[in-house]
């Protein structure tokens, strides 16, 4: 049997907008309601999808803002970035921006795999970043979007799935659309 794909993701965003409840969600699938805030974690999953098994190993950074030092091991030896913003914190959307422009910066590259995630989705009520406006920076990046809440579990394992789809396109190893066994 051959050993796992490893694959690192690194969870990229402002503080406070939700990369450790999202890494949680995923992995262990519990929401914590306190906060502590994130100096760096790594977290670690097995899955199997379309018969090919993957240990991915999320990179929980700390949180950014446009004015942060860019630690280059965000840029080593990663697969992809989960881009993670606060639908209820404008300044939020525009450090995720600031934070993609470094990574094209730092890689040198115009693509690389990445979701935009609108964290929050529960928190609509506080709204400060339109669905559209996501949905129009992911198109102009080449990413996807979608909108999450770590809270309540909604399209958590999508953000990762669909990631691990852009990768293995990426890397050449097209698969047909697939779904975490």
């Amino acid at each position: 049997m051959p050993a796992p794909k490893q694959r690192k993701i690194a969870l990229m965003g402002y503080r406070s907008v939700g990369k450790s409840s999202l890494s949680m969600q995923f992995v262990e699938g519990k929401f914590l309601e306190s906060y502590d805030p994130t100096i760096e974690n790594t977290f670690k999953k097995s899955l199997r999808i379309n018969s090919t098994d993957y240990e991915l190993i999320l990179v929980d950074t700390t949180g950014q803002d446009e004015f942060s030092m860019f630690p280059s091991q965000y840029s080593l030896d990663v697969h992809g970035y989960v881009l993670v913003y606060s639908i209820e914190n404008m300044k939020s959307f525009e450090v995720v921006s600031a934070l993609y422009n470094k990574l094209v910066d730092i890689t040198g590259k115009t693509y690389f795999p990445s979701v935009l995630v609108g964290n929050k989705s529960d928190m609509f009520q506080c709204r400060e970043v339109s669905a559209e406006e996501g949905r129009k920076l992911a198109e102009k990046w080449k990413a996807t979007f979608l909108e999450t809440s770590a809270k309540h579990n909604i399209a958590v394992a999508q953000v990762f799935q669909t990631l691990l789809n852009d990768i293995e396109r990426a890397d050449g190893n097209e698969k047909p659309s697939c779904s975490i066994n």
